[in-house]
């Protein structure tokens, strides 16, 4: 994870030399939370696999200077191990090669053929460190999760309904270069059929939190069923937030989603009753330093973030995309004052993929006493305007009961999107009774 914040004194002063325990922590039994209805099960993710992974990486950087940093051999050879792990596999693999600061970096892009591309699910993590020490945790603990879950994909050989695709990120110490060069090599076409990217920066830290991100409802949603079903709660992801590689994605309108078990904040004692470990302490000590090790992973919370990456890429994966013709609605009435303030009424929109239609169809039903007093404008999420009625005084009628298409296509279609409606005339009211989008 990059570094926006100094770390505090009192971290830089800790003692580096982690407890026996963190590294010998219990491993939880494997408890995926069972599948909804019509979903296929996420298989268990072997937390002994991934500390496999992240024994290679150890490997690497110790035989490479020390670190698997940008323009350094170590980060090159953990490129190497990853694509040779996905090509025997069965995922198509691309480096996507860049220059930073006068040294090539190589993004790590791995498809798993089949699934509908025009609904692809997208999970990744960075795979350099920093140069100060061999970047175990941050973040060979996300790289190597997701790479132990697209192996699982292949062991189990998963068919989707939708595509799935795994990125590992170069350089994204120096500020989210591989993943800004990512999102930004795509056209605007192939940016839309992402419709979830799900960012896992740092899933095993020695005195773990439990952290999700916030950012998308649904997949915010989707990582607190999972560890509701272990028992387990969580909190928002606020440390690392615009810090790490899912920023570009989110920039580019594209929903984010993920998981953080923390840096250098220091733990509380509340979160500390919560979920263990020390209070008063960094949830990793040896963030950014050289004794990021092998020695600095706690395996419970290492096994359970794994797991949760299973859980949702079968989740998402094995999802129908919504067919043509989906209908979301707002039934709650909301009153219009009479000469007064525009009021709304939202409507969120999520499991769909790039833009609204062109012949999206917004259904409303006001009850109202002089439907020429009235102004509606429908509101996408980015908050761009659509006038689907002017006021009239010689519009005497009563209600607004009325369909209207509008061309939305230059709008992401998940989102909140709100109806607001104003009375610009005295002496008539009424209310909004519902109103729906029709995709």
């Amino acid at each position: 994870m990059r570094r926006s914040l100094p770390v505090a004194a009192a971290i830089a002063a800790a003692a580096l030399v982690l407890p026996a325990s963190t590294a010998t922590a219990s491993v939880h039994a494997a408890a995926v939370p069972a599948a909804a209805p019509g979903l296929v099960a996420a298989p268990d993710i072997p937390v002994a696999n991934v500390k496999a992974h992240l024994a290679q990486l150890q490997s690497i950087a110790t035989a490479n200077g020390g670190n698997r940093a940008h323009g350094k051999p170590g980060y090159k050879a953990s490129v190497d191990y990853v694509k040779a792990k996905l090509d025997a596999a069965g995922f198509t693999t691309v480096l996507q090669s860049y220059t930073y600061n006068g040294a090539t970096g190589w993004n790590v892009i791995a498809d798993w053929p089949g699934g509908d591309t025009a609904h692809t699910v997208m999970v990744g993590a960075h795979l350099d460190s920093v140069s100060a020490g061999p970047g175990i945790n941050d973040d060979g603990s996300g790289s190597s999760g997701i790479l132990e879950a697209a192996l699982a994909v292949s062991r189990a050989g998963f068919q989707p309904a939708k595509h799935l695709r795994f990125g590992w990120w170069g350089t994204e110490e120096a500020g989210m270069v591989g993943s800004s060069k990512y999102v930004n090599s795509l056209a605007a076409g192939d940016r839309s059929k992402i419709e979830a990217y799900l960012n896992f920066d740092m899933i095993g830290s020695p005195n773990p939190g439990y952290f999700v991100y916030d950012d998308d409802t649904k997949l915010d949603q989707l990582f607190k069923t999972y560890f509701s079903g272990l028992g387990v709660a969580t909190e928002p992801e606020t440390e690392g937030d615009g810090r790490s590689d899912h920023a570009p994605f989110k920039n580019a309108g594209i929903p984010v989603g993920g998981l953080f078990s923390g840096a250098d904040y220091i733990k509380t004692s509340a979160q500390a009753s919560k979920w263990g470990g020390t209070s008063g302490q960094a949830f990793d000590r040896c963030y950014h330093q050289s004794c990021d090790t092998s020695s600095n992973i706690n395996d419970t919370v290492l096994d359970r973030m794994s797991d949760a990456i299973g859980y949702a890429l079968w989740t998402l994966g094995s999802e129908s995309a919504p067919p043509p013709g989906t209908v979301y609605e707002n039934t709650t009435d909301v009153a219009v004052p009479d000469a007064g303030a525009a009021v709304e009424s939202p409507v969120t929109v999520s499991g769909r993929t790039g833009n609204a239609p062109s012949t999206l169809q917004v259904g409303v039903d006001i009850k109202h006493t002089w439907r020429g007093d009235l102004v509606i404008d429908l509101v996408a999420p980015d908050g761009s305007t659509y006038r689907l009625k002017g006021s009239s005084s010689n519009d005497s009628a009563d209600n607004v009961i009325a369909t209207y298409t509008v061309n939305a296509s230059s709008e992401v279609a998940n989102g909140t999107w709100k109806l607001r409606v104003q009375d610009v005339a005295a002496q008539d009211t009424g209310y909004i009774d519902s109103w729906k989008l029709t995709f």
